[in-house]
């Protein structure tokens, strides 16, 4: 019989998913430790809290599973107690109290103040902004603003998430001001939808006006923007990449699709015209800006003609980054009602033309990279190699620059200027000089 009192006790944070878990699970880290919690991220702990994902098939099936193992890892007397939060419990709760009914308690992405208070800690809510990182310590997130207006016909973010709710910019500025004090250089600002900042607080779109106070953050070197809205995109946020040196010249625009009628049944507010005349605009305002997006293929309705279309366009963009994604038909979304109609095998090999095709124009932008020198920085050291990035590149997602160990060393958290020597499909072989 186990005899260790509640405080001692270690709680094992798990996070699934994308950033804004990320971010969620280092708020409620440094909660539990202001409370004098012993806190760990992905380790061993005698209760785990499971920060889960319910965007997607793939996502919510990795979150199942997960919760699975800790439920069998506890019926083993291996943790004392699984409490299961984030997305994919505020989504199903009724469905998983019913089928997995040995998790102790399960709590919605809103109930932070709930589930502290089941961990035997007290929200503290002069803690605003305080997180212990859970990535490198050179580079956070920094999440602006919470939950999303946008009707998307593929989305159950809204249900999961709810309405957005911007984060005033005095907030970030005194967050970004304590990440900055701790040995942050670098900020990744998201949101589900960076366009639509300010709107609910300032009554009109401020993206511009948080940057231009952010840059002003002393310790503060990159700022990346991701998950913008292609609809209602703030042009005078492209002034400000183009001006301001901290800015990084890179953008994350999701853009889906660009067949017009698919466009109009997914609800994106936009049009095939209208989407390459803001990407001409991008490119015309910030010439030297990477550009990424995130494609779905297989939505109902697209036909072999409308992926035809998609795939002239990518080839035609030619976009620096590129991630590509099956359609996955979500239940209470209002594409729900139409037939998912392509098969799945289909969906599939068409992410894999996707892919290929972008595989190759990475490959040709990268050749063209040789002899160029990069401002880098460098997250890690990966076998022989020191791992890198430039600006034009976020971290997991995009492409490295490997700079040899053998007879170099590189500070991790450290910039350094590199000399490109060789390229592949999404990696960049450099010296330093």
């Amino acid at each position: 019989m186990r005899t260790k009192s509640v405080g001692k006790k270690k709680i094992n944070i798990v996070t699934l998913g994308c950033s804004k878990n990320v971010y969620d699970s280092e708020v409620l880290m440094s909660q539990l430790k202001a409370n004098g919690k012993e806190v760990v991220h992905e380790d061993k702990g005698d209760i785990v809290v499971i920060n889960t994902c319910g965007f997607i098939d793939n996502a919510k099936e990795e979150s199942i599973n997960t919760i699975l193992d800790f439920v069998e890892a506890k019926n083993r007397g291996e943790v004392e107690k699984v409490f299961v939060t984030g997305c994919l419990s505020e989504r199903y709760k009724p469905d998983l109290v019913k089928e997995i009914p040995d998790v102790d308690q399960y709590f919605g992405t809103r109930d932070l103040p709930i589930l502290l208070k089941h961990l035997g800690a007290d929200y503290k809510h002069e803690l605003v902004g305080e997180r212990l990182t859970t990535t490198p310590k050179h580079y956070a997130y920094l999440k602006i603003s919470e939950g999303c207006d946008r009707p998307c016909s593929f989305c159950a973010i809204p249900l999961m998430r709810g309405g957005h709710v911007s984060t005033p910019i005095e907030k970030l500025v005194q967050e970004a001001q304590k990440l900055a004090k701790v040995g942050v250089k670098e900020l990744i600002l998201i949101a589900q939808d960076l366009t639509y900042y300010g709107l609910d607080i300032y009554k009109r779109r401020a993206l511009g006006d948080l940057l231009k106070e952010l840059v002003k953050v002393e310790g503060i070197e990159w700022i990346r923007l991701h998950y913008a809205f292609p609809s209602g995109f703030p042009e005078d946020v492209l002034d400000i990449i183009r001006e301001e040196p901290k800015v990084c010249n890179y953008i994350d625009i999701p853009l889906q699709h660009i067949n017009s009628d698919l466009l109009k049944s997914m609800k994106r507010g936009t049009t095939h015209e209208k989407t390459d005349a803001l990407l001409t605009k991008f490119r015309e305002k910030v010439p030297d800006m990477a550009i990424r997006t995130t494609l779905i293929v297989g939505y109902p309705g697209e036909t072999e003609e409308i992926f035809q279309e998609l795939k002239e366009w990518v080839k035609m963009q030619k976009f620096d980054r590129l991630g590509c994604f099956t359609y996955s038909h979500e239940e209470n979304t209002t594409a729900y009602v139409l037939e998912d109609d392509i098969p799945q095998e289909v969906k599939e090999a068409r992410v894999e033309e996707i892919m290929e095709l972008q595989s190759q124009i990475s490959w040709e932008k990268n050749q063209a990279k040789i002899g160029e020198v990069y401002k880098c920085i460098f997250d890690r050291k990966e076998g022989n190699y020191f791992v890198g990035r430039t600006e034009y590149d976020s971290p997991d997602v995009d492409n490295t620059v490997l700079v040899s160990a053998e007879n170099t060393y590189i500070s991790i958290g450290e910039f350094a200027h590199v000399k490109i020597t060789s390229a592949e499909e999404f990696d960049l072989y450099g010296e330093l000089i």
